[in-house]
């Protein structure tokens, strides 16, 4: 019974994280079996992808040789695009005095090249100059040296030349050389590849003098990265190599490019499935046939070797204008496999690949044609699922039942064993079988289980701590919820009666912004003030953050942690909130956007804080006359052209500030008058003008409630010139004419009266 007792205990402790551990798992291995998709896991599995090909380190390939068209290329010989003179002077040395196994043009020639003039002289000769028989039998003789295409085209004749073309979805340029084979050659299967509309090709005397021509269109994944190449794409009904299998099929002087289905294998692999029945690419050679393996689409996965580029360590660079001159040693270029690209600045085509977010796209065809000529082909084998649900079913199971009855160094030790070994077996898998499996869900598995297991134990410990997190987490600052946490019996949501001060924050002609701004603008423009707001009340003087009304921002000081100087920290706030208006502002114009403004109504006075609410929705606010009076002196402060007006009780309890009075008002609900002002800042930092407009406007102020209209307005005329901007002063000069006109009586006790809210 003792047995049976101990074992229950930890049969009840252990079996919460048992049941997250299996439930982990079983998500795992579903997502391994392709049960549902997840678009971050998948990027997870890129990311591994990328950084596991960066750690072989490149070796220098000799038989494979980029001739680029560089900036001292340029230099020698001018900007680009050359004149085909000059590329048939390229493609000569390449061919003919270096001896190039083959050579593919990472280029296109879709256009003729008038770049010599021979049209225009030929055109004046049977025009303005017909009466000049010399010149049409001296061009005549100079036709066939200013025929640049002509030139190039026979400078291609006979040689293993692969010109580039690329794939257009609403264009048809130059010509395409003869299909690999059509959909008619597939005796009725479905052949899937990436295929388009149209092309533009290279102009029809160099495709017919070309040994082939291959398609340079690289296709990205959704996140703009290239990882994987067509070797076979289509246009209408018709077949035709990439660049690169072009190049090295013609390097290994191939017959024929065909797709082979492997009829031996009874049941298609998925490889097969996504290919349209096929799974390899048959070329054949004068000693053989040659597989080459193909994925979704007739792809292959692109093995990046180094970073790229002259420096990058894989593939030799030689610029086109030592090939032009003939400085390039001629043993470099000897029998090898030659890929004419551009790194010149303006020119350079770069693509973002998983090893460099800006790899040459000529090296891209260098690497394909580097495994072709190698053999080796990374490949996802078709049991490759079930392969990597096994995998994470073992590490899932094993941690799962093995980490709650570990001591916590031994659970470290076994999960940092895990994630070596789940990261060595499939590293050993992809370097030496070629074999691509997924990673990412079984890290995320074993990382997972174990960091659950490890926080259970203190997630109990503070749960108390947590509980209040939760309940005023939303209310005040980070720093005040972990002075609670540390005392949580201190604190409650209970109702009761203190002296608080409270903030309301508007935005004024917030439907005049709204209407000025598309529903997304207007989202963000919110989103920004609001939390600029929320971050001045709750991080800056650590106030409780109440509730959003709309635009509008409700907050107080003194609940639930009291403080002695709310009064300070809520008039304190409101300038510094002021300060954060005047900078979105700048920001906003800066947009385009609608200007910014806001009003700050701030009160102080017995208010009743705690949880209120309803069965379906409570919240931990402030209610009571304080709180109603604050929401109105938010809606004045446009009257009085001001940015903050707090009331009297608030200037009493935070005398460290300078303010400026502003009347003496009844709001509607209220029957006693009371005082108004505006705070502007510290009264220490005042400055000497400031302080003397202030003192001047307080004795107009005292004049008008004296009803010494001539001596309030001289006043204010001073001041109206020293602030032409303030709408006070311009509010009281409308009041005094209306006084002067209207005289209010010897009873009248200077308040004024608000009849709305």
């Amino acid at each position: 019974m003792p047995q049976w007792s101990r074992w229950s205990k930890t049969l009840l402790r252990s079996a919460p994280r048992w049941l997250l551990g299996l439930l982990i798992t079983a998500l795992g291995a579903a997502y391994a079996l392709g049960w549902y998709d997840s678009g971050t896991v998948a990027r997870l599995d890129s990311l591994i992808a990328g950084e596991r090909m960066k750690l072989r380190a490149p070796v220098l390939d000799p038989r494979i040789v980029i001739v680029d068209i560089d900036g001292k290329a340029l230099t020698e010989f001018g900007r680009f695009p050359w004149s085909r003179d000059i590329q048939a002077r390229l493609v000569s040395q390449l061919t003919r005095h270096y001896q190039a196994g083959a050579v593919g043009y990472d280029i296109s020639f879709p256009e003729p090249d008038t770049s010599s003039g021979y049209g225009v002289l030929e055109r004046l000769s049977m025009g303005e100059l017909k009466d000049v028989p010399a010149l049409r039998e001296r061009l005549a003789q100079l036709k066939p040296a200013l025929d640049y295409d002509g030139l190039f085209a026979a400078a291609l004749v006979g040689q293993p030349v692969v010109l580039g073309f690329n794939l257009s979805p609403d264009q048809v340029k130059g010509a395409l050389p003869a299909p690999l084979f059509s959909e008619a050659d597939l005796n009725g299967r479905e052949l899937l590849a990436y295929s388009a509309d149209g092309y533009e090709a290279n102009v029809a005397p160099l495709a017919r003098a070309a040994a082939g021509a291959g398609s340079f269109s690289v296709v990205t994944d959704p996140d703009g990265i290239v990882r994987t190449a067509g070797l076979i794409q289509q246009v209408g009904a018709d077949y035709y190599p990439s660049l690169s299998l072009a190049t090295a099929a013609v390097f290994l002087k191939a017959r024929a490019i065909k797709p082979y289905l492997d009829r031996s294998v009874d049941s298609m692999s998925q490889s097969q499935q996504d290919s349209g029945g096929y799974d390899f690419l048959s070329l054949f050679l004068p000693g053989g046939q040659r597989l080459i393996p193909v994925g979704e689409a007739m792809t292959t996965v692109i093995q990046f070797r180094g970073e790229g580029g002259p420096r990058g360590g894989a593939f030799r660079y030689v610029s086109a204008a030592d090939v032009l001159t003939g400085r390039a040693p001629a043993a470099l270029l000897k029998g090898a496999v030659v890929l004419v690209g551009t790194t010149a600045p303006g020119l350079v085509d770069l693509r973002a690949t998983p090893v460099n977010p800006e790899y040459p796209g000529v090296e891209i065809h260098a690497n394909i044609i580097k495994s072709i000529l190698d053999g080796h082909f990374k490949a996802r084998p078709y049991y490759a699922i079930v392969l990597e649900a096994g995998l994470i079913l073992l590490a899932g199971l094993v941690l799962t039942f093995a980490l709650p009855a570990l001591a916590p160094s031994q659970a470290i030790l076994l999960g940092a064993a895990a994630l070596v070994a789940s990261v060595g077996v499939n590293y050993y898998l992809y370097s030496e079988l070629d074999l691509l499996f997924h990673l990412a869900m079984q890290l995320i598995v074993i990382v997972s289980i174990f960091i659950f297991n490890v926080a259970w134990g203190y997630f109990f410990e503070v749960r108390k701590g947590r509980a209040l997190v939760s309940r005023f987490g939303e209310y005040v600052a980070p720093e005040l919820v972990a002075e609670m946490a540390a005392n949580p019996e201190q604190y409650n949501m209970d109702g009761e009666s203190r002296e608080l001060t409270v903030l309301f924050v508007d935005v004024r002609g917030f439907t005049t912004i709204s209407e000025g701004l598309t529903p997304k603008e207007l989202r963000e423009y919110i989103n920004l003030y609001l939390t600029a707001m929320s971050e001045d009340i709750r991080d800056s003087h650590r106030g409780t953050l109440d509730k959003y009304i709309g635009d509008a921002v409700m907050a107080f000081w003194g609940a639930p942690v009291a403080f002695a100087d709310h009064a300070r920290r809520a008039v304190a706030t409101s300038l510094l909130m002021q300060a954060s208006a005047r900078r979105l502002n700048d920001e906003f114009v800066a947009r385009g956007w609608p200007p910014l403004s806001i009003g700050i109504g701030v009160n102080t006075g017995l208010m009743h804080v705690g949880d209120m609410g309803s069965k379906i929705r409570r919240a931990y606010t402030v209610m009571g006359d304080a709180v109603n009076l604050g929401s109105r002196l938010e809606g004045i402060t446009k009257v009085y052209g001001v940015g903050i007006v707090v009331g009297a009780a608030t200037r009493a309890a935070a005398p460290e500030f300078a303010y400026r009075e502003l009347d003496l008002v009844r709001v509607k609900g209220k029957h006693e008058p009371v005082a108004i002002f505006e705070p502007l800042g510290p009264a220490e930092q005042l400055d000497a003008a400031t302080a003397a407009e202030l003192a001047r406007w307080h004795e107009a102020l005292a004049a008008v409630r004296a009803q010494q209209w001539d001596r309030a307005m001289s006043i204010i005329a001073q001041l109206h010139v020293l602030s032409p901007d303030n709408r006070l002063y311009l509010l009281y000069t409308e009041r005094i004419d209306h006084y002067r006109a209207h005289p209010p009586g010897d009873d009248w006790d200077g308040v004024t009266t608000f009849e709305t809210k």
